[in-house]
């Protein structure tokens, strides 16, 4: 018998019974800035404000806490990993650092200091260059090889959250003006200037895929993006407060956005139409789709539950299935 229904039917239904959650407590003394996969899936870090990065592996029904990274001064605020390699991964830091870690041996293998407080950092598709974007709104590019700085690119305008094609050819930020300014790399020219969002935008993300990218805006919208035409398929709108980090699933299919709302939501990226959410009790700062399977990493600002007073330094990941 052929069944009836439609492939957000089918995943509605999957997640139905794989909406279960397992807890990483007291990861962290502090709260956590933001989470990510390496690239076969196996390991998920996390880094957060008392200044670490924490590694888990994935078994197959609970996380397991792998090592703790110290060294960075200040608040690690962006990871990003290797897009190939899933021994590398990057840190943005506070401390005016840029540190990379290899996970073979749970050492820094590489310290590049740079001009200032780094808030976000993104490492090409092809693994040859790291961007690192810092408070002042200052854009340093960095050989992942060599690990020398190759280029500086200072903005007259706030740079919110910076992104490669898939491609690693073209550069992507966003801006206070609900803007995405498109570079070509390494030239560093400006290609062209998108009006994404009536007002400020937060975040951008491409899909694996390499057929979208998405933005999060202040407006409390989504935006989904056709990569190869420049043009907006399709807006989310399901939350109220502005959207502070978005995620593609493997696939492309599922595009997870949160905010200060106490869900996050997982749309279907064809139709625009709810899969699924996840009920959060406090903000969420970051979310993370697994690289192979539709399992989501996420943290939000949850307080201790025997002390309000401090952060609980957890994270979680969503999609098991007891």
């Amino acid at each position: 018998m052929v069944s009836t229904k439609s492939h957000v039917e089918e995943l509605q239904e999957y997640f139905k019974s794989h909406n279960k959650t397992r807890e990483a407590t007291k990861a962290h003394t502090a709260k956590v800035h933001s989470v990510g996969w390496n690239c076969d899936g196996r390991r998920l870090a996390s880094g957060s404000f008392d200044k670490s990065v924490v590694i888990f592996t994935l078994d197959r029904e609970s996380l397991k806490k792998e090592s703790t990274y110290r060294g960075h001064t200040g608040s690690v605020d962006q990871l990003c990993w290797h897009a190939s390699l899933p021994d590398l991964l990057s840190t943005a830091s506070g401390d005016k650092t840029v540190r990379i870690w290899d996970a073979r041996i749970g050492k820094c293998a590489n310290i590049i200091n740079t001009k200032g407080e780094n808030i976000n950092i993104t490492w090409s598709p092809d693994g040859n260059t790291i961007a690192v974007g810092n408070k002042e709104d200052l854009v340093t590019f960095i050989d992942a090889r060599m690990f020398k700085i190759l280029a500086e690119e200072q903005f007259t305008f706030e740079v919110n959250e910076i992104a490669w094609s898939n491609g690693s050819d073209v550069f992507f930020l966003t801006n206070g003006q609900g803007c995405i300014h498109i570079l070509n790399y390494p030239e560093l020219n400006l290609q062209q200037v998108l009006k994404a969002h009536p007002s400020t935008c937060i975040c951008i993300e491409f899909d694996p895929t390499g057929k979208y990218f998405a933005t999060g805006s202040a407006d409390a919208l989504v935006s989904l993006w056709d990569a190869e035409e420049l043009a907006c398929l399709r807006v989310f709108s399901r939350l109220d407060w502005p959207v502070r980090t978005i995620s593609f699933s493997h696939d492309g299919r599922l595009l997870a956005s949160a905010s200060e709302d106490l869900i996050i939501d997982i749309g279907d990226t064809d139709t625009g139409e709810k899969v699924a959410d996840i009920s959060v009790d406090a903000a969420t700062f970051t979310v993370a789709w697994h690289p192979k399977q539709y399992m989501l990493a996420y943290a939000c600002d949850d307080k201790d539950a025997n002390d309000r007073r401090r952060d609980a330094g957890s994270l979680k990941v969503w999609g098991f299935t007891e």
